[in-house]
């Protein structure tokens, strides 16, 4: 009985996710990632990366189940995960609708198709 009071008075102390400990911290610098991500919104489409925002995808989406899975379970780093996902697959949907888009405007009219892009 004695050792179930401690336990509390421990974990009241020095709970798992305070500043000391890198359950606080990585969800903390992980923002950074997502805020990058959604400034993105404003680049051009032709301007992203498929590979960089299919990791951002892939990457969100695992360690969102990694995160609740692992003890101590981590909702903080799990929701910013989720954001990072949510931001890649945004992105790459901009990206799968600008290439159909283009795709579709070089078939209705080659002659444009053979145009150099703007710089």
């Amino acid at each position: 009985m004695a050792s179930q009071g401690a336990t509390a008075a421990v974990k009241a102390i020095n709970p798992a996710f305070n500043p000391r400990t890198v359950h606080f911290w990585a969800p903390v610098l992980k923002w950074g990632l997502v805020i990058a991500g959604i400034s993105d919104f404003y680049r051009p489409v032709q301007d992203l990366s498929v590979n960089q925002n299919a990791a951002l995808t892939a990457t969100g989406m695992i360690w969102t189940r990694w995160c609740l899975i692992i003890k101590p379970r981590n909702i903080p780093l799990a929701a910013v995960n989720f954001f990072l996902g949510v931001v890649g697959a945004t992105q790459l949907t901009r990206i799968a609708l600008y290439r159909r888009e283009l795709k579709k405007q070089q078939a209705e009219s080659p002659i444009l198709s053979q145009l150099p892009p703007k710089a």
